[in-house]
């Protein structure tokens, strides 16, 4: 039921927190609604303002249009913001039947907007006198910014195309977040209830109690309770040496919302063609088309140029390191014969670690209890940046397990943002990590705000005899999230429409990516990694022995990660109205770059969330092309020294503070003096000579 009281909804009223935080423990579902419609009212009426301009032919300029329109929707921003930031991390059955409606309701005012000949009218005016007007430089790119997401959303066409348009963007803006809803019921339905303690055989101590403890909480304590959820899948399919349980949960996890009840097939085949319909409709010829010329690699041509270089760097390589796994595993007499297979994988790959490195996740858990390595991160941001953190737990928080930190300049004290940190799964949460706002940077209500940011994944949980103890591997995914994080901290812009992660997608990779190698340098990892029980700081070899694992399975690992750029780009660059069989379709996709075999029954694309309702539609390469940056950029710290001031004040300057100010390849030719080195990459990877 709604909550009518529009004098009380915390969305609608301005916080009185410390920061403005927003008040989360004032907060009910019945308060969406109510505030999403007076503020797509209040919204419209701001846009009202812009065309009585045009009917009475006020003159333009920058402050009555596009200015007028950047700040039209501030309450609606907020309102969408915190809604959607609640439904993948705190979702029910009501929140996911409501997102149907905002969404389809933020469809119709988008396409309102964007569709809408008057207000384009102005926006153009303002295009077209940019010279005459004198923009300063943030409002120049303003005003491109805007004028092209008019131009690129329709603003061009005829009215029939127009209304073509609408629809379509009405149908997906109603289908992505189903597609989102189906894959988190798919994941949580899924429970492996283990009651022989033989079937935990190879577990660590720490999956088998976690296990107990997940068991207890539904009910079947005594036993042993297993999901789909990174921190307890991961930990199974690399440790378990019970081969057909392995396979079982492979094989439930590669079929998630596939063919089931919470099947997905229908909808990603219809979103797929749905984008290209639109694609067509705005004059290009697909919709890896339209988005590629908002990016770095400007055209599909380029994307699979690069995606067919870097298959070609690294297939010898990954069959090189398949090879090494299967000569392994065929030294194993209860392998059970035959090629290796998928349920495999993880197991004897972490097996020929150990013997290659010596080097066993268990080993490192030891040295990554959670509350060190966020210690860790922010020694690291104030060495580099001189950031500090202070817990504020006076903040109210939408969950009990997150946490927040005031941010500020260690120097000036300063005021820099709010950070929140939600670090465990549970079942209202979607899995993955991922970084966000509540509150971006810029200006807001009159004036410029600083942002409240936040991080949200998946890690392992405390139980009743240890604390949180990560992998590494959640040790560089919390590092990657903290990346991103600091790219919305630390921007310094006017507009909150060019500011903090507002860049190009295969740009914005850049500053997640890059923190990950501090992850494994002893000078950074002093700061933090020391074992839980005894304080002793991580030893020298074995941070060696992490160095040099660092390499390890490179060519494989590259080769997935083509993998799922070449699915998403054959979803994205052609008409797929033909296509009704998405497993055939993505089998004759992957074909060429898949190591392991295909196994019937199961499909990636209908869980690809990543594509489907992650904003990484015809962008999953952005990963391996920010790699490169990454790659590039390090090379300059390690040169100068990783925690150099000057290198770090360079990348702080003309990265993580300008947002989309400028051109992306322009603002790391500041910082690095030059275009990237595109086989930075394959040096740090091995795959080539230093």
């Amino acid at each position: 039921m709604a909550d009518t009281d529009l004098s009380r909804n915390p969305l609608l009223i301005d916080s009185q927190l410390p920061f403005g935080a927003f008040p989360f423990d004032h907060l009910k579902n019945s308060h969406f609604m109510p505030a999403l419609n007076e503020s797509l009212s209040v919204t419209r009426k701001n846009l009202d303002v812009i065309r009585r301009d045009h009917d009475q032919q006020v003159s333009v300029n920058f402050e009555n249009t596009i200015l007028a329109l950047e700040t039209a929707s501030e309450k609606l921003s907020r309102v969408s913001s915190i809604f959607f930031n609640l439904l993948g991390t705190n979702s029910d059955d009501e929140l996911q039947q409501m997102a149907r409606e905002i969404s389809a309701k933020m469809a119709d005012y988008s396409s309102d907007l964007l569709l809408d000949a008057k207000i384009f009218a102005r926006v153009k005016s303002v295009w077209d006198l940019r010279e005459q007007l004198g923009l300063q430089a943030e409002e120049l790119k303003l005003t491109e910014k805007t004028y092209k997401e008019f131009v690129r959303n329709g603003g061009l066409l005829g009215t029939k195309e127009k209304e073509n348009l609408r629809e379509v963007d009405r149908e997906l803006a109603t289908l992505s977040p189903e597609f989102s809803d189906h894959v988190l019921k798919a994941t949580n339905d899924f429970k492996l209830f283990l009651e022989d303690k033989s079937q935990l055989a190879g577990l660590p101590e720490s999956a088998i109690e976690a296990a107990a403890e997940a068991a207890k909480g539904a009910g079947r304590e005594g036993t042993w309770l297993f999901t789909l959820h990174a921190p307890s899948y991961l930990p199974f399919m690399t440790h378990s040496s019970v081969r057909e349980l392995r396979e079982k949960f492979w094989r439930a996890s590669a079929s998630r919302a596939f063919r089931d009840k919470s099947d997905n097939e229908k909808i990603a085949i219809r979103i797929a063609q749905l984008r290209h319909e639109r694609a067509t409709i705005l004059g290009y010829s697909s919709h890896a088309a339209f988005v590629l010329e908002e990016r770095m690699a400007e055209t599909p041509e380029a994307v699979n140029r690069f995606l067919d270089s870097m298959i070609r760097k690294a297939s010898g390589a990954a069959k090189r390191d398949l090879d090494r796994v299967s000569e392994l595993r065929s030294q194993d007499p209860d392998s059970g014969g035959g090629e290796i297979m998928p349920w495999d994988f993880l197991y004897y790959s972490e097996k020929l670690k150990m013997k290659v490195y010596d080097l066993d996740q268990e080993l490192l858990r030891p040295y990554f209890k959670l509350e060190d390595v966020v210690a860790g991160v922010f020694a690291i941001a104030k060495r580099l940046y001189n950031l500090e953190f202070k817990a504020v737990p006076n903040v109210p928080v939408s969950h009990p397990d997150i946490k927040t930190y005031e941010v500020s300049d260690a120097s000036q004290g300063r005021h820099i943002g709010l950070f929140y940190a939600d670090f465990f799964p549970r079942d209202s949460k979607r899995g993955g990590a991922w970084m966000s706002s509540f509150r971006d940077q810029g200006l807001q209500g009159g004036k410029v705000e600083r942002p409240h940011i936040t991080i949200v994944c998946n890690f392992t949980q405390p139980t009743p005899t240890q604390p949180s103890l990560l992998t590494f591997e959640e040790v560089k995914t919390l590092f990657h999230e903290f990346g991103h994080a600091l790219h919305g901290l630390l921007s310094d812009c006017h507009y909150v429409s060019l500011a903090g992660t507002s860049v190009y997608w295969d740009f914005v990779e850049l500053p997640s990516q890059i923190m990950e190698n501090w992850a494994s340098q002893k000078e950074a990892l002093d700061l933090f990694a020391k074992h839980y029980q005894t304080g002793e700081k991580i030893p020298q070899p074995l941070v060696q022995r992490i160095r040099d694992a660092e390499k390890f399975l490179a060519g494989y690992s590259a080769m997935r990660q083509m993998q799922f750029a070449a699915l998403d780009m054959a979803w994205h660059s052609s008409d797929l109205k033909n296509v009704t069989d998405i497993a055939e379709f993505e089998k004759n996709v992957t074909d060429r770059v898949r190591l392991l075999p295909y196994i019937e029954g199961t499909n990636s694309s209908c869980s690809f969330s990543h594509i489907f309702n992650g904003g990484y539609s015809a962008g999953y390469y952005s990963y391996k092309w920010a790699e490169v940056l990454d790659a590039d950029a390090f090379e300059l710290f390690k040169e100068k020294g990783i925690f150099n001031g000057e290198v770090a004040r360079r990348f702080r300057d003309n990265i993580l503070s300008r947002g989309g100010t400028e051109p992306p390849m322009e603002l790391y030719k500041k910082f690095r003096g030059r275009e990237p080195d595109p086989d930075a990459l394959l040096r740090r990877d091995g795959l080539i000579d230093q």
